[in-house]
């Protein structure tokens, strides 16, 4: 274990001491506890976000394509001619 020291206000200190005697666990449990479930949740978007995301995807499937079919269906063997080559010949930057 590592020792840390850090200041918290008072009604979140509060909130540590009551949570930590009704569930009878010590105050630092709980802290570990509540650590790996926030890093848990940080990954992921948030209920807007996620809505943000979603208009953006229906705009741009709302928009007209730019370029013919035939366009986008040559590109796309290319792509798939490259990957079964063994993918790029030079390293990404």
């Amino acid at each position: 274990m590592v020792k840390l020291t850090f200041s918290v206000d008072e009604g979140t200190a509060q909130t540590l001491k009551k949570t930590a005697e009704r569930l009878r666990k010590p105050q630092s449990m709980i802290v570990r506890e509540a650590v790996a479930e926030y890093a848990a949740r940080a990954g992921r978007l948030t209920e807007s976000e996620r809505r943000q995301m979603l208009k953006a995807v229906d705009k741009m499937i709302a928009r007209p394509p730019t370029r013919a079919q035939s366009e986008a269906d040559r590109e796309l063997r290319a792509v798939r001619r490259v990957r079964r080559e063994g993918g790029r010949r030079h390293p990404a930057q």
